[in-house]
């Protein structure tokens, strides 16, 4: 049922707005039941999120904005929060992370000028309490001019009064309040208050604009007086920082009661001393980063095969019911079921990566990032550049977008134009049959893994001297300080990972089920048209006729058109096509390799790398060696292969002529990858 036909009233417009990391996202969460990723770190929300949701009779759309530290962006994430606030809102859920109080308010002072209705949320009170100390929420109220909730997001406490207090809120309409002075105010009022001119703060401000203030007279007797007054007229053209940190303190002074001062260091801060280590947290993060692609490798095995078996069933199933139509057997089969059973079967190793996002939740990104500032900052970018890099080994889609946390044109576009180099997840299973097929039965699992995660390291080991090289000829950018607020540890939200890999899932097999579908639909139809003529197949062995059939489809004729331009690399025509067909999406790679070597789109992994092994150039050499694996490696962990990711490049930088650069130099950085290793391979004689 539609939201809209279970009230009557007019929808109403609610704005989440927070610090990063102060639990907005999962507040967001709790509240709307939508289904969103949630991180520990600056930026995780990129784009303006919404959901439709009913409190009592009203008609709510919640919009969850990125996070801010103040109403004066430095990013381009933070003018998508700011530019949401200032335009139509009915009310603001101002959420304020309580182990971090004094700096959560200096936003909310801003905000409250706005005057703007607004309901306070108060994360982290589990976390205040467990060191001991205690926020008197009703003080805050009185402080703030507004109902404040405190609430535990992951544990649901509080949801249900927050709902309400949102919904009381959108009917009284109540703005804030809280009434915030200058310094230069209150130190001239308690000055005067001691020499027996006793003025209120809103009393001694009208006094201020007057042209002769009526404490004027004083100033022959008090001439320290005269200092304080310019102050305090410097203020009325508005507050500045340390006004509004200065009123935060006060409010926190008065609401928050410490249990006592902390003795010795804390926990994360012993932790710290390892992770952030110049020398052994480089280690640690190298472990973590193998430990994470090995598992990926060895742990999705069994689902594979378990996949593999469902589809083949299925085909089989299919291909005895429609054994009357060759073409449509063929169309059905190798086109349909095969083409995304050849896709599906990778669903356990995506899945296993994503399961690997938990530690966002746990505050270990922030340290890699911190770590990260070390490694990047000499070509010119900063740590907050790990941030969108670190996406982009997921998909480079959303880590291009959130290249919007970079906090200047320049350094945003540089993160743009590397962002696509990392490994994207649509890589891996072109990494996982040529691995499987040439060096794990030659050099064992633990170099499977090693290839694995070198790999997805060579795209960083490659990003970091062509922001190099952009910034000192193209761009002409510099590398900017880096500040960055690391969050305590605490352990995953589990609730939150089950949401992530969900989402990850659905993406990954609606991908499936249209382009990847599609297009292993027209390379099937490449494939099989035209057909070879009879007379030709009369004269040829059975097991021949395949492939014969497919060297004279229209498939077959494309790729020996284009074979003499990746010869150099020791790819053949095969090969080639399945290069030039993953350009849509790397996904159909598998499936098009598997109609390229006559196996059909829906071949086992397992057949396919048998036949891979067994394929020969026409002068009977083998047409794979481990070093032609590597080389085809090299070339899809380099080059830009995908549509969407071009097109987002155009949207995000507002030119063509970035993403068709983007294009050219990686397909030439490919080219030269694999066209060296090839070499090499050749000068240690394989």
């Amino acid at each position: 049922m539609d939201l809209k036909s279970k009230s009557s009233h007019k929808q109403y417009n609610v704005a989440f707005v927070g610090n990063p990391n102060a639990g907005k996202t999962t507040l967001f969460n709790s509240i709307t039941g939508s289904r969103q990723k949630v991180g520990n770190y600056a930026g995780v929300t990129v784009e303006k999120v919404y959901a439709d949701v009913i409190l009592g009779q009203l008609d709510v759309r919640i919009s969850d904005v990125p996070g801010l530290y103040s109403l004066e962006p430095v990013s381009a994430d933070e003018s998508v929060a700011v530019s949401v606030i200032q335009s139509e809102v009915d009310l603001i859920v101002c959420i304020i992370d309580a182990s971090n109080l004094e700096r959560n308010l200096y936003l909310f002072s801003q905000i409250s000028q706005l005057k703007v209705p607004m309901v306070v949320a108060v994360t982290m009170v589990d976390r205040l309490a467990g060191k001991g100390n205690e926020l008197d929420i009703v003080a805050l109220s009185e402080e703030l001019g507004c109902p404040v909730v405190a609430v535990v997001g992951h544990k649901e406490e509080g949801i249900a009064n927050l709902r309400q207090e949102i919904e009381t809120g959108l009917l009284s309409l109540v703005v804030p309040s809280c009434e915030i002075h200058s310094v230069g105010i209150e130190n001239l009022r308690m000055r005067l208050a001691r020499i027996g001119y006793d003025v209120s703060p809103e009393g001694l401000s009208l006094e201020l604009q007057k042209s002769e203030p009526g404490f004027v007279k004083y100033f022959s007797e008090f001439p320290e007086l005269k200092e304080d007054y310019l102050k305090a007229q410097e203020s009325l053209t508005g507050l500045t920082v340390a006004d509004r940190f200065a009123w935060a303190k006060r409010v926190q002074d008065r609401c928050l009661s410490v249990s006592g001062q902390r003795k010795g260091l804390s926990i994360t801060d012993k932790v710290d001393r390892i992770l952030t280590h110049r020398f052994f947290g480089l280690i640690v993060f190298t472990a973590v980063m193998y430990t994470v692609f090995l598992s990926i490798y060895s742990l999705s095995q069994p689902f594979m095969s378990l996949i593999e078996t469902l589809f083949a069933w299925m085909g089989s199933k299919a291909g005895l019911l429609l054994s009357r139509n060759e073409l449509i057997q063929s169309f059905v089969v190798d086109g349909i079921i095969a083409g995304v059973g050849g896709v599906v079967v990778f669903l356990p190793q995506i899945l296993i990566l994503f399961f690997f996002a938990f530690l966002e939740g746990t505050g270990y990104l922030s340290r890699a990032a911190f770590l990260m500032d070390r490694l990047l900052g000499w070509c010119g970018l900063n740590g907050r550049a790990f941030i969108p890099l670190l996406s982009s080994f997921a998909c480079a889609i959303p880590g291009i977008m959130a290249a919007r946390v970079m906090p200047d044109a320049k350094s945003r576009l540089a993160t743009i134009l590397v962002a696509p180099l990392m490994s994207c997840s649509a890589r891996l299973p072109v990494y996982m049959l040529l691995i499987g097929a040439f060096i794990e039965p030659k050099f064992g699992a633990f170099w499977a893994g090693t290839a694995l995660f070198g790999m997805h390291l060579l795209g960083l080991m490659v990003a970091i001297p062509v922001v190099f090289i952009l910034n000192r000829g193209i761009l002409k950018g510099k590398r900017l300080p880096f500040v960055l607020e690391l969050p305590p540890y605490q352990l995953p939200k589990w609730k939150d990972v089950l949401i992530a890999l969900t989402t990850r899932a659905k993406v990954f097999l609606t991908t499936a089920g249209t382009t990847i579908l599609v297009m292993s639909i027209l390379i099937w139809a490449a494939g099989y048209f035209p057909r070879l003529p009879e007379s030709q197949k009369a004269n040829m062995e059975p097991k021949l006729v395949q492939q014969a059939q497919l060297e004279h489809s229209a498939l077959g004729r494309f790729g020996k058109i284009i074979e003499p331009v990746f010869m150099p690399l020791g790819f053949d025509w095969r090969i080639s096509t399945a290069i030039i067909c993953a350009f849509p999406a790397r996904e159909t790679v598998v499936p098009s390799m598997g109609i390229l070597f006559s196996l059909g789109s829906g071949a086992k992994v397992n057949e396919l790398r048998e036949q891979l092994q067994k394929a020969k150039l026409p002068n009977e050499k083998p047409l794979f060696t481990p070093w032609t694996a590597v080389g085809m490696m090299v070339f899809f962990a380099l080059c830009a292969q995908c549509f969407s990711t071009l097109a987002t490049v155009r949207r995000e930088t507002g030119s063509r002529k970035w993403a068709y650069f983007m294009f050219v130099y990686m397909t030439a950085l490919a080219y030269i990858g694999a066209f060296v290793v090839q070499l090499l391979g050749k000068a240690l004689g394989n």
